[in-house]
């Protein structure tokens, strides 16, 4: 920028040394071109000469003075000008290459690589402990095993946080957290893993048969008042199905209870009184032989209906209580569980055994009743439908009222 300046105020110098020569010229020849009038060429010869003597001096002295800058700005101007410029050479400034557009391509992502060591309690390496990479506590990156040594390595990882949990048998699962930069070896501080507690959980549970047995028990203790045996009632809310041989037990143990003994007394007695099966005839043989009636028809029944058919087809001998509901529904539920009961399998279903009992019972009868006063069928169905009213008698008691005064019950 300095040469530049220098360089045109040169240049403007020996401008004006022209241009003052040229106006020099030109004023003195052009005085001299009106002094060659004829008219004032007489007048003034005497003045011209001097005249023109002092103009020739000056003339002189300003063609000196131009003589001299010339001489002296011309090796400048030399020197000013650049060597060998051609046409169209120009020094410009480079122009910066545009940078490339951010893209995809510019930005590649750099991996790198976690490791580390998973180690006991007493810093022994943990051999076969997987260890899983996550990025976010969730999607699972990497998943690799310590090697004999504990150590572990993941390559080619992405930079970002990132968790590992390594899970080791007998010990506890452990989770812990780091931040992977761009083309990182990031070494993990040495993983202590910690023994499992381990918690053993035992679950003692009797068998089903053990469970009956209990059941049972509780039902050879169950009496109205403590002294009517009241048996064949079951008040646990899932009861055991009983087992055939509880069965007969069951039966064996009401029939030969003091109490239905008495009971079965207390009828042939009301028999012999209504002199009903007049055959029989009255005194200590009569009564005997409606006492053994009374206690046939009973023990028949119990036994047909509540052993040896239940066991037969799977059926549960048993009265259960409801004791929920409406009055009018446990009322329902009381008279139909003398045709309806439960299987061996928990399912309700036609109280075969029951029924069929009381008719068998009824038949048998017609064996030992004397022969005045045997109705053939009749009796048969009149003994079975008396049996079947008792039976649902009982089990309306048995909802209703029994319960609240039948002791060791379930």
């Amino acid at each position: 920028m300095e040469r530049s300046d220098e360089r045109l105020i040169r240049g403007n110098t020996v401008k004006s040394a022209f241009a003052i020569a040229a106006v020099a010229s030109i004023s003195v020849f052009g005085t001299k071109a009106v002094s060659q009038s004829p008219t004032l060429l007489r007048a003034t010869r005497q003045k011209s000469s001097a005249r023109l003597m002092s103009r020739s001096l000056v003339l002189a002295a300003i063609l000196s003075c131009l003589a001299f800058l010339f001489f002296v700005c011309s090796p400048a101007l030399a020197q000013s000008q650049p060597p060998d410029v051609r046409p169209g050479d120009f020094n410009l400034p480079d122009t910066p290459e545009p940078a490339p557009l951010a893209g995809p391509q510019s930005q590649k992502q750099i991996y790198g690589t976690v490791s580390g060591t998973v180690v006991d309690q007493s810093g022994t390496g943990v051999a076969g402990a997987n260890v899983k990479l996550l990025r976010n506590q969730e999607s699972v990156i990497q998943e690799v095993q310590s090697d004999d040594d504990g150590q572990f390595t993941f390559a080619q990882v992405p930079a970002g946080p990132f968790q590992l949990t390594i899970v080791a048998e007998n010990f506890a699962t452990q989770t812990i957290s780091g931040t992977l930069r761009s083309g990182e070896n990031y070494l993990c501080p040495q993983i202590m893993l910690s023994l499992a507690t381990q918690i053993t959980e035992i679950h003692v549970s009797p068998s089903t048969e053990e469970i009956a047995q209990e059941q049972f028990k509780d039902l050879e203790k169950q009496r109205v008042f403590g002294v009517v045996p009241n048996f064949y009632v079951s008040y646990a809310g899932e009861a055991t199905a009983l087992s055939s041989k509880q069965k007969f037990r069951l039966a064996l143990k009401a029939t030969t209870d003091p109490v239905t003994i008495a009971a079965v007394s207390l009828i042939a007695g009301v028999d012999q009184a209504a002199n009903r099966y007049s055959g029989y005839g009255q005194g200590a043989q009569g009564y005997s032989k409606r006492y053994g009636a009374s206690y046939a028809n009973f023990a028949s029944g119990l036994f047909i209906g509540g052993a040896v058919l239940p066991s037969l087809l799977k059926q549960d001998p048993r009265y259960f209580y409801k004791g929920t509901g409406t009055k009018r529904s446990r009322l329902l539920y009381a008279i139909s569980r003398t045709v309806i009961t439960k299987g061996d399998n928990q399912r309700w279903q036609p109280n075969y055994s029951s029924v069929l009992g009381d008719l068998a019972a009824g038949g048998i009868s017609n064996l030992y009743i004397p022969e005045r006063d045997r109705h053939g069928a009749a009796l048969t169905f009149e003994n079975a439908a008396v049996a079947l009213g008792t039976t649902t008698a009982i089990n309306v008691l048995e909802e209703f009222v029994l319960r609240r005064i039948t002791s060791r019950r379930q």
